[in-house]
């Protein structure tokens, strides 16, 4: 069964723009969950421009599904997720200015970095998952690290779908085989919208989780938030 994780980013960020409390980030997160979603994300950046760190404290007590909170490992992050003990913490290798998440580990020149942080987390009992590419040296060597999981970066397999879906697909279904072979669990995130969603999920062996935030909500602006959510776990299978 693959999860669909809702990654809320994108309402803080409506939130944000005017000030107050509209839309109610807590509320979104809340119907997502009502709605069928089996899992939240968030991911704060340092300059909280969307997700505050206080709205993972707050989001925490609330949630009954999986909570996934992603970000780059710093001192402040690694602080914050240690406190708020989610299910899962997904490492990004985000500078700080970023627009969005726009490259996965290179896990062979951080493999020490990788797994002294991954470490941390895991003596903390809280489930690890290292943000990557296809690059089957990168796969293996998030191996050793000592990470549960991968989650692929799929912006090469969204922008490939329209053109050549099969040859989009491959080198995804490539490392997620090696993966797999190698006892790591697989997620999956980056432009994964209604249109490209159920052929990765059918050519993804072993696809655990889907994180899912920018098109699910520009397609909640037209359809609501219920029925796209819905819609999202029909591509998956459910």
């Amino acid at each position: 069964m693959t999860v669909l994780s809702v990654n809320i980013n994108k309402f803080a960020t409506l939130r944000n723009a005017r000030g107050g409390n509209t839309p109610n980030v807590l509320k979104a997160a809340l119907d997502c969950e009502r709605f069928g979603a089996m899992g939240i994300t968030v991911h704060p950046r340092p300059d909280e421009r969307h997700i505050r760190y206080e709205d993972v404290r707050n989001l925490k007590p609330l949630l009954s599904t999986e909570f996934n909170i992603e970000g780059y490992p710093d001192q402040r992050f690694i602080d914050l997720v240690l406190e708020v003990q989610p299910a899962q913490v997904t490492l990004v290798p985000d500078p700080p200015g970023v627009l969005t998440s726009n490259a996965g580990w290179d896990t062979v020149k951080y493999g020490e970095f990788l797994k002294d942080t991954v470490a941390v987390f895991r003596n903390a009992g809280i489930r690890t998952s290292l943000f990557i590419d296809t690059d089957l040296r990168n796969i293996e060597a998030a191996s050793t690290t000592g990470t549960n999981r991968i989650e692929l970066y799929t912006e090469g397999y969204a922008k490939g779908f329209p053109v050549n879906k099969e040859q989009a697909i491959a080198p995804y279904s490539a490392a997620a085989a090696r993966a797999l072979s190698l006892g790591l669990g697989i997620n999956a995130g980056h432009d994964l919208n209604l249109d490209n969603l159920r052929y990765f999920r059918e050519n993804i062996p072993g696809l655990l989780e889907v994180s899912i935030g920018h098109a699910l909500v520009c397609d909640a602006l037209y359809l609501g938030l219920e029925n796209t959510v819905r819609l999202y776990l029909k591509e998956l299978g459910k």
